[in-house]
């Protein structure tokens, strides 16, 4: 288990190219059980989700690959059930549900972990699969679903509570492809994520309409061959980046972006008074640290809205900035676990009821810290960075899901951070 240690007080600038998007592997990885030919996905981030997706998959007997980056994956003789071992690891393992039932008939999916961030049920993913045609049984912490007869195209609608469900339009848009008829999925997640992957299926064959708007269509084929295809760039680790430039930035370039992805993080960013200027093709932005700050007022919300995978960095990046700022996360309420720990290094922040109410600071104080999820640990990188002193942080296995070579990226730009096993 490493520690990650960030020496606060220094500026950083440069260039770095951001990764593959890891929240558009993970299913694009799943799909490709949906065939026995040769898939072959580039820019898979080097990130232990990617790992342990890769893992479950060799596990249901898949011939996997990998190099550089580059994954080829051969479904040729796959068995219907995921080890729970693997799966409990990582709650995204659910998405090889969908493509199982598809494939096989049968699927065996143990019910996920993953982050301490709320509930995260699987319900809706459940519901699509059931109006498919599926029949679902739990024992065991194991859900089993069958479909001995295939599965049948239907309407539905995937509206959640807090949402759409972007893992579970995924799920369903899989098992669609080879049902039988015509499927309607309304509500659906309108995510980049789930464009990516729809276009990944289409180019396996499947004739998948609307992906990127909140109704899909997609009419079954009998089946899919292999394929190759680009994982498009993460929009959060390019918004970490972002957020870290506006922090202790003087000047830091984004290579291998999608501004288009990016819209509603830049304007959060820009409203607090810093400057993103994308060039001509909208591949690479400059960050420029503003002299005018200014509070921010934002509410996460499903794409085209500001994402909740970007809240704890904005908080991180609002600490220090002048004014009142006040984050509502409508998508996970619980979501603030990261509060506690910036109150540590010395931020002002009051929650209540979903929202932080952040009065901004003029220095933050070093201080020993613990990764609780993902986002909440990028979080405490950049508190880190902005820190007086020393800031060591724990439980650096939660960073290590989504962010391909943190450190060494970080490095690249002139900041001070070491990574020490523990």
């Amino acid at each position: 288990m490493d520690k990650l240690v960030v020496h606060g007080g220094s500026t950083i600038k440069g260039a770095i190219n951001i990764s593959g998007s890891k929240n558009a592997s993970l299913p694009i990885l799943a799909a490709a059980i949906l065939t026995g030919e040769d898939c072959i996905i580039r820019r898979v981030p080097d990130v232990s989700d990617t790992n342990y997706m890769i893992q479950i998959l060799s596990a249901l007997g898949a011939d996997v690959e990998r190099s550089s980056g580059t994954v080829r994956i051969t479904c040729a003789d796959i068995c219907d059930e995921a080890p729970y071992e693997l799966v409990r690891r990582m709650r995204a393992s659910i998405c090889v549900m969908g493509p199982l039932l598809a494939r096989k008939g049968r699927a065996v999916v143990s019910l996920p972990g993953g982050c301490v961030i709320g509930d995260r049920p699987v319900d809706l993913h459940l519901k699509g699969m059931e109006a498919l045609g599926a029949k679902i049984e739990f024992e065991g912490g194991n859900i089993t679903l069958t479909a001995p007869n295939g599965l049948r195209g239907a309407e539905m609608d995937l509206r959640g509570e807090n949402g759409p469900t972007v893992l579970g339009t995924d799920n369903v848009m899989m098992a669609a492809t080879l049902a039988e008829g015509i499927t309607v999925i309304e509500s659906a997640a309108a995510e980049p994520e789930v464009l990516d992957l729809a276009n990944f299926l289409n180019a396996m064959g499947a004739k998948i309409t609307g992906a990127g708007t909140r109704r899909i269509v997609i009419e079954g084929v009998k089946e899919l061959k292999g394929v190759e295809h680009t994982v498009i760039p993460d929009r959060i680790e390019a918004g970490t980046f972002m957020a870290a430039a506006a922090l202790v930035g003087e000047g830091v370039t984004l290579n291998r972006v999608n501004r288009e992805h990016l819209k509603a993080i830049t304007a959060a960013i820009v409203k607090s008074g810093h400057s993103v200027e994308f060039n001509e093709a909208g591949d690479s932005c400059h960050i420029i640290r503003g002299e005018n700050l200014q509070g921010v007022d934002l509410n996460t919300a499903p794409y085209p809205g500001y994402p909740t995978d970007m809240q704890a960095q904005m908080t991180a990046l609002l600490t220090t900035t002048p004014g009142i700022s006040v984050i509502k996360d409508s998508i996970f309420p619980q979501r603030f676990m990261h509060c506690a720990e910036l109150k540590r290094m010395g931020a002002d922040i009051k929650l209540d009821h979903g929202t932080a109410i952040v009065r901004g600071v003029s220095q933050l104080s070093a201080a020993p810290v613990m990764a609780s999820d993902l986002r909440a640990s990028a979080a405490l990188v950049l508190a880190g960075l902005k820190a007086r002193g020393t800031t060591e942080i724990s439980r650096l296995y939660h960073i290590d899901r989504g962010y391909e070579h943190i450190d060494e990226k970080l490095l690249m730009l002139g900041a001070k951070v070491e990574r020490i096993p523990v």
